[in-house]
Parts: structure tokens; C-alpha cells; sequence
């Protein structure tokens, strides 16, 4: 098939052959980086908390890969994917978590706190609801560079990403009803994995679709399926044309599952196997790879190709991080304040 061959996905959603083929390659770099990960921590060449993405990658690209290179993405504890699709290289995020000086964030931040001024990835925060200011903050610098600085002629969007656990907490409410006040071109993105650590999502909020939560703001709430990348991006490209236009915010819930526990730590106790299998037949990757052998955009061995190429890439950034430095004692004191 050509590769430049449009294909009707939905009435809304019209993507090439080789932009399905690239969503498949973001997803495969961040199930394989995250299996590394985990391979690595064991091994105990990470340290600290390590909270892992894996069965929630069609979240990160589909709405990741709907942004323009100079968007803005803010993630959470869980920021290692997010931050691979906003364009962060995976050596520079593995150094980072092994806390090596060739690090992005120079071996100072961790698997929490991954940040990238050059990829506008704003980064990830260890407390639930600390990045959606952050992310409120850097939409409304965007709105005021173009309407009173007039730097700018594109309206920078922001994709704002948190767990369900965050949506009951003050600074969710405080600023979604900012961000439509002045309609801020932000996107919140809900990443309803039905856990908030080991409490399910159903018993702790009193109105568990969290997409009708936007009703009180006056903006658009969507639901969509978290384990479908097209979906997530037909529903994603909706928001970022809004956002664009100056029309205001729009809170997107997508409902997925993470395949492992909180964190690395967790021994995953509280959830049955029942919810596991019902949840890991849905693996986004594999629902991608048959939409792409079944339309013949490629076949199983040139998909195989790909995740060979993908498992070198990954390989690479553990070498990398193996042989770079670690931070000099003598610039312990570097990089804590702006000069």
C-alpha cells in the first residue's frame, strides 16, 4: 500500500499510511522502554519509585502525536512515555532515570520528574494535581504571547495528563473553571486507569464518569477509549482544532488500565486476576497492529521489523546510560536556582 495513501479511519479522522505506521512505532518505543525499565530497576540500577505506563500507550500517542512540535505536554509520576512521544530521545530520558549527567534533566530529576525546555515537555510531578497549574499557567502564557506581546501568530496548545485519582482534588476544579474563564487553549487529559494506587475509582468520587465533570465549566467533556489509539486521536485532534481557534478548553476522559501495579514497588495485590485478563486482551498495541494488517498498511513481518528496530533503540539507551558519568560532587549545587 502507499505509504502517503489516505485512509478513512472514522468521518472525522483521515490519517496516511505511514502516519498509522509511526503511531504504531511510538507505541511499541514505549511498551519496550518500559519493559526495560522494569528490568532495570530489578536489577537495582534505578532508584526511588518507578511508576511505569505500560497498557496506556495509546493515551500518550494518540494525543501527543495530534500536537505540533512546539505544543506543550505536562505529565505526571508517570512521565517517561509522555515524554518519549513529545520527542524526548530515549537516551536522554534512560540516563535520566539511571541519574547520569547526560541526562535530561542532568541526572537531578528521576523517573518522577523528567523535563525537556526543548521539546516544551513542562514535566513530571511526584504529587497528584501538581502539574495541571503548571499546565493552566503555560496555557495562558501562550494566550497572552499572541493577544498582548504579539510574538506569536499560532495559539500554543497544552496537553495536560492525570490520573482519576487527581479529578477530586481542589486544583482540578479550580483550574478547569480558570482555564474556560478565559478560555485557555489546554487540554486535560484524564487517564481513567480505574486505580488511584489501591483505591478503584467507582468508591471514591461521587460521580465516577469524570467527562460530565466539564458540564460545570461550560466546556466540552468527552469520553473516549483509552486502549484505541484512532479514537483517542479523532477525539484529540477535535480538541486541539478548539483550543486552536481560541475557543476554550475541553476535558477528555480515557478509560484504560495500567498492566502493572502503581508503581514498581507494588505488589499488586488488590486487583483480581479477572480485572487483569479482562484489561490485557484489550492491549492497545496488538488492537493497532490488526487494524494495520487487516486494511494491509503492512504485514506481520514488517511490523516484526519494526519492533526489532525499536528493541535496538531501546537497547542503545541502556548502553548509553550505562557508560555515561555520574553527576561531579563538586556541581552538587548547580542547577538549583535560575540565574
Amino acid at each position: 500500500m502507499d505509504l502517503e495513501q489516505k485512509i478513512k479511519i472514522s468521518n472525522n479522522l483521515e490519517l496516511t499510511s505511514s502516519e498509522i505506521l509511526l503511531l504504531y512505532e511510538d507505541m511499541v518505543l514505549g511498551r519496550y522502554f518500559e519493559d526495560m525499565c522494569a528490568q532495570m530497576y530489578y536489577r537495582g540500577k534505578m532508584f526511588g519509585f518507578v511508576h511505569l505506563y505500560t497498557g496506556q500507550e495509546a493515551i500518550s500517542t494518540g494525543v501527543i502525536k495530534s500536537l505540533q512540535q512546539d505544543d506543550y505536554a505536562c505529565s505526571t509520576y508517570r512521565d517517561h512515555v509522555h515524554a518519549l512521544s513529545k520527542g524526548v530521545t530515549p537516551r536522554e530520558v534512560m540516563a535520566e532515570l539511571f541519574g547520569k549527567e547526560t541526562g535530561c534533566c542532568k541526572g537531578r530529576g528521576g523517573s518522577m520528574h523528567i523535563f525537556s525546555k526543548k521539546n516544551n515537555f513542562l514535566g513530571g510531578f511526584a504529587f497528584i494535581g501538581e502539574g495541571i497549574p503548571v499546565a493552566t499557567g503555560a496555557a495562558f502564557q501562550s494566550m497572552y504571547r499572541q493577544l498582548v506581546l504579539k510574538e506569536v501568530t499560532n495559539l500554543q496548545v497544552v496537553a495536560c495528563f492525570f490520573g482519576d485519582g487527581t479529578t477530586n482534588v481542589g486544583q482540578f476544579f479550580e483550574c478547569l473553571n480558570m482555564a474556560a474563564l478565559w478560555k485557555l487553549p489546554i487540554i486535560f487529559v484524564v487517564e481513567n486507569n480505574q486505580w488511584a494506587i489501591g483505591m478503584a475509582h467507582p468508591r471514591s468520587s461521587s460521580v465516577p464518569e469524570i467527562h460530565l465533570k466539564a458540564a460545570a465549566f461550560g466546556m466540552p467533556g468527552e469520553e473516549v477509549d483509552g486502549m484505541d489509539v484512532l479514537a483517542v486521536k479523532e477525539v484529540t485532534e477535535r480538541a486541539v482544532a478548539r483550543a486552536r481557534r481560541g475557543e476554550g478548553p475541553t476535558l477528555i476522559e480515557a478509560l484504560t488500565y495500567r498492566f502493572r501495579g502503581h508503581s514498581l514497588a507494588d505488589p499488586d495485590e488488590l486487583r483480581s486476576f479477572q480485572e487483569k485478563e479482562a484489561w490485557t486482551a484489550r492491549d492497545p498495541i496488538k488492537k493497532l497492529a490488526n487494524y494495520i494488517t487487516e486494511n494491509n498498511i503492512a504485514s506481520n513481518s514488517d511490523l516484526e521489523k519494526v519492533n526489532t528496530q525499536i528493541k535496538a533503540v531501546v537497547e542503545d539507551s541502556i548502553d548509553f546510560a550505562t557508560k555515561s558519568p555520574d553527576p561531579s560532587v563538586e556541581d552538587l549545587h548547580k542547577y538549583l536556582f535560575l540565574s
